[in-house]
Parts: C-alpha cells; sequence; structure tokens
C-alpha cells in the first residue's frame, strides 16, 4: 500500500510539472528592455552633462558689486544647467547649454545691454541660453560659431568650476558671453593659439558696424603648471571708441593637494572727447584639499577702478573670501563662505530707509553663505 501511494504521488509530481512546462511555453516571453537614454548618448558620442545648486546668503549690505549674489537675505536657486555636446576630433559637431535660475537675471540683463536697477534684481528672465554653437574640428584646428563663454578670467559661469561660491571683484569687471566665431588652434600638445572675432561683450545681436577682436594663448607644459592670456579690443556703441582688456591666469600646483592661481587684469575704454578710463585688479586663490571629503579655499584681490568705469565711482575695492567645502559623495558639495569688501568710497548699499526710500552707504559689507551643488 504504502508503494503505491508512493508510485501515485511521483506520477502526479510529473503530470504538474510537465503541466506546468506546457502553461510556460504558451506564455508570452517578457520583452527585452529597451536601451537607456545613457547608451544612445554613448553609441552616438553626445555627451551630457549638468548640475543643480542652490543657496542661501545674507549680507550685512545688499552684496554690491557682486555678479550674482546680489540681495541683502536671500534663499535662492541659483543655477540648474543641463549641456549636450557631440564634439568629434573630426568632423562638424555642436554644444548647447541651457541654464535656469536666478543667476541668469544677470546674464540676461547683461545680453541685453540693460542696467541694473538701483536695487533689487536685475531686469532680466530666469532663462538663458548660456552657449550654443556649431564647430569643426581638422587636425589643431577646431572653429566654433555661435554664442559661447569668454577666455577671460579665472572663474566661470558654471559654480561647478569654481572654488568660492561668490564670483570676484575682476569677474564683476570682466565679459561673460560672446556671440561670434573663435578658432582655437593647437600649434603643440602643450600650446593652443585662440583668435575670434565677435559682437563685443555680452552682446548677442548688434546693428553697430565695429567688431571686438578676441586673442588668446593658452599654454600648458607638464601638470604643475599652466598659463592662459587673452584681450580682446573694440569699438563699444556707447562710446564709439575702443574698449581693450588684457587679461592673464596662471596656476601652480603645488602639490596633489594645494594649488595657488594668480589672475590679472588691465582695462582701458577710450572716448571721443574726454580722457580715457582705465582699470586694473589682480586676485588670488589658494585651494587647499584636506582629504577627500573637505577642502579649504582663500581669494583675495582688489580692483582699482581709478576712473569709476566699472563701479561708477573712482575707488579702489578689496575683498576676503574664505570657503570650507564638504563632499560627503563625489557627486555633491556643501559650500561654506564668508567674505568682506572694502572700499576708499562709501558705495555699497547697507541700508534703504523704510519711510523715505533714501539709501544709506558704507565703506564696507559682510556676507555669509551656504551653497549646495549636485553635478550629474
Amino acid at each position: 500500500m504504502r508503494r503505491h501511494r508512493i508510485q501515485v504521488a511521483v506520477t502526479a509530481a510529473l503530470l504538474a510539472a510537465a503541466s506546468g512546462a506546457a502553461l510556460a511555453d504558451d506564455t508570452p516571453a517578457a520583452k527585452p528592455a529597451g536601451p537607456k537614454l545613457a547608451d544612445i548618448f554613448d553609441a552616438t558620442g553626445i555627451t551630457e552633462t549638468g548640475y543643480v545648486a542652490a543657496s542661501y546668503y545674507r549680507s550685512n549690505g545688499y552684496s554690491t558689486f557682486h555678479q550674482f549674489d546680489d540681495e541683502h537675505d536671500s534663499f535662492q536657486l541659483d543655477q540648474a544647467a543641463i549641456t549636450l555636446a557631440y564634439q568629434p576630433k573630426e568632423g562638424f559637431g555642436a554644444l548647447v547649454n541651457l541654464g535656469a535660475g536666478e543667476d541668469m537675471r544677470v546674464l540676461n540683463a547683461a545680453e541685453q545691454g540693460k542696467a541694473f536697477p538701483a536695487y533689487g534684481h536685475p531686469d532680466g528672465g530666469t532663462f538663458d541660453v548660456v552657449q550654443a554653437f556649431v564647430q569643426y574640428a581638422t587636425g589643431p584646428l577646431t572653429v566654433i560659431g555661435g554664442k559661447y563663454v569668454t577666455l577671460a578670467g579665472a572663474e566661470v559661469i558654471a559654480p561647478t568650476g569654481n572654488t568660492n561660491f561668490s564670483r570676484s571683484l575682476l569677474f564683476f569687471a570682466e565679459p561673460l558671453t560672446h556671440t561670434g566665431f573663435r578658432a582655437t588652434y593647437a600649434a603643440t600638445d602643450t600650446l593652443n593659439l585662440i583668435i575670434g572675432i565677435n559682437n563685443g561683450w555680452n552682446t548677442t545681436s548688434t546693428s553697430y558696424g565695429s567688431k571686438t577682436a578676441e586673442l588668446g594663448i593658452a599654454y600648458t607644459p607638464n601638470k604643475i603648471f599652466a598659463l592662459t592670456a587673452q584681450s580682446y579690443i573694440g569699438k563699444t556703441p556707447g562710446f564709439d571708441a575702443e574698449k581693450i582688456l588684457v587679461d592673464a591666469v596662471g596656476t601652480y600646483n603645488v602639490t596633489d593637494s594645494l594649488s595657488l592661481v594668480l589672475s590679472f587684469d588691465w582695462g582701458k575704454q577710450e572716448q571721443q572727447t574726454a580722457a580715457d578710463l582705465e582699470w586694473n585688479g589682480a586676485a588670488f586663490y589658494a585651494n587647499y584639499a584636506i582629504n577627500d571629503q573637505w577642502r579649504v579655499s582663500g581669494r583675495v584681490e582688489y580692483l582699482d577702478d581709478k576712473d569709476g568705469f566699472n563701479t561708477g565711482t573712482p575707488q579702489t575695492l578689496k575683498e576676503g573670501t574664505l570657503t570650507l567645502g564638504f563632499d560627503p559623495i563625489k557627486a555633491f558639495e556643501l559650500r561654506l563662505e564668508f567674505r568682506y569688501d572694502k572700499s576708499g568710497q562709501p558705495t555699497f548699499l547697507r541700508a534703504i530707509s523704510p519711510a523715505s526710500g533714501a539709501p544709506e552707504f558704507a565703506d564696507n559689507q559682510t556676507g555669509f553663505a551656504l551653497q549646495g551643488v549636485f553635478k550629474f
């Protein structure tokens, strides 16, 4: 009897297995997963990068002569940007860099030629096409045409390319973007020569006849030292006379953890019937990586706006900035910053009278900022 039961059980199990197999054969096969967006980009040679930066900053004034952090006490989305690029070593390519956030107001105001309001944000929208250009590469020569960021300065528009939250005084006095064409020739593995023609400083389109010439050189003999020098020369509509900027940036990587940067600017705006307006300035940066997660960056600088071309008042500005960076993961950094600005003149907007609306000015200002930057 026991043997009979075992035979029945085995037979039932075999029948169940056969039935399951038959049902499995009748079940439609699962569709294979479609290609991921990253796989498509890799296959086509398109690169995708982006970031989001948000901050809180507070000043005892209104962050006068700061380029982006130009409020008194504010939470804000600084920038959210994405870049799509197809840039082969040979042939045609293109790049598009789109940005949104409060920093784009400054770019829009500059590109539209609008003066900053006396107080508050510049008059511009919160979206901007930061860069968009086509390119052609052949051998050592690469030519781009469209809109692109400036060569001038040690700092850039994207916060991911800077070691401090706030931009320097020199950044305030330099161009941001240009529209035209730029040719880069790799003379050697360590030397690039650059020449271009554009509409001027931050000008996306203009009916003014004169253009601005762009000249540059980038020398990188090794991983320890790098030097760039660039100049912009061209007439500006408001003065109908030449505007000149000469800029140089040197970088010295003392160790894998310590890097030093020195940036220098000299500029002049000629005038038809009056004396030329000149300015100069220098900024020194020291960046030290304490370990894989912590770093500290310091910046000291001056801007001698001797004729008041950049700030509206003949003065010498100085500032010192200390920034502490913490990277809990590779893609995210938290920045804590303290900054002090000083001038020989009371030109920093300190307060606005609630009763009369009259402004109050001081010869110094201090600021604190906390910023988070996520890269993808």
